[in-house]
C-alpha cells in the first residue's frame, strides 16, 4: 500500500470508530502533516477522493513538438555560430530547450 492508501485506511477506520488513533498519531504513522490528513478527511467525508493525481500519463503542456525540434536541428546545422548566438537568434525557447534538443541529436 502506498503511504496515501494507509493514511485514508486509518482515517476511515478512525470515523467508523474502529481506532482512537488521533490525527496527530496518524501523521507520524504515515509521514504527512496533519493539515493534510484533514484536507484527505474533507475529501472523504464528500466523497471526492482520488488515489491517483489528475495529470498522470498527461502530455506537459510545454513541451516541445517533434516538427520544432527538427526545425531546431536543422537550422543549427546551417548555421556556424555558438549555441549562445543560436538561443538569441530563435529566442521562442530557452537556452536549455534548445541545448537539450542539440545535444540529445549529438550536435553538441
Amino acid at each position: 500500500m502506498s503511504r496515501k492508501e494507509d493514511a485514508v485506511a486509518l482515517i476511515k477506520a478512525s470515523l467508523n470508530g474502529e481506532t482512537y488513533l488521533n490525527y496527530k498519531e496518524i501523521a507520524r504513522i504515515t509521514g504527512y502533516h496533519e493539515k493534510y490528513l484533514l484536507k484527505l478527511k474533507k475529501e472523504i467525508l464528500n466523497g471526492t477522493i482520488r488515489m491517483v493525481h489528475g495529470n498522470k500519463n498527461r502530455q506537459p503542456k510545454n513541451t516541445i513538438s517533434e516538427e520544432e525540434r527538427q526545425y531546431i536541428i536543422d537550422l543549427y546545422k546551417r548555421s556556424n555560430v555558438s549555441i549562445r548566438k543560436f538561443c538569441n537568434f530563435y529566442g521562442k525557447r530557452s537556452y536549455s530547450c534548445i541545448w537539450n534538443t542539440l545535444k540529445n541529436a549529438g550536435l553538441i
